[in-house]
């Protein structure tokens, strides 16, 4: 299970971006990757299908490895570790940083 989610606030932490913050667009759990708002920007190149159809480089994210990447806490706007506890019955992330929920 990974502790980062949709929507989140994220800096990198190792890789060629490192240092660069933005929002993570997608998680792929199975593989333990994310896709973060403008970091990992590949060129793919598309042919053209048609005639007069020109061809085009497209910008796009790749994803990167989960593990280099860390949660921005909200609060303190600081990369912190994410654990977990329980308010009532439900299980809440909570900022390791601040201490607070995220």
């Amino acid at each position: 299970m990974l502790k980062i989610k949709k929507g989140d606030k994220v800096e990198v932490r190792a890789g060629k971006d490192s240092g660069k913050r933005g929002t993570v667009l997608d998680v792929i759990p199975s593989t333990g990757r994310i896709v973060v708002e403008k970091v990992n920007v590949v060129i793919r190149h598309r042919k053209p299908r048609k005639s007069g159809e020109k061809g085009e480089r497209i910008h796009k994210e790749a994803s990167i490895d989960a593990s280099n990447v860390m949660l921005v806490c909200p609060h303190t706007d600081k990369p912190t570790r994410v654990g977990f506890t329980f308010e009532g019955e439900k299980k809440v992330r909570v900022s390791k940083k601040s201490g607070k929920a995220i």
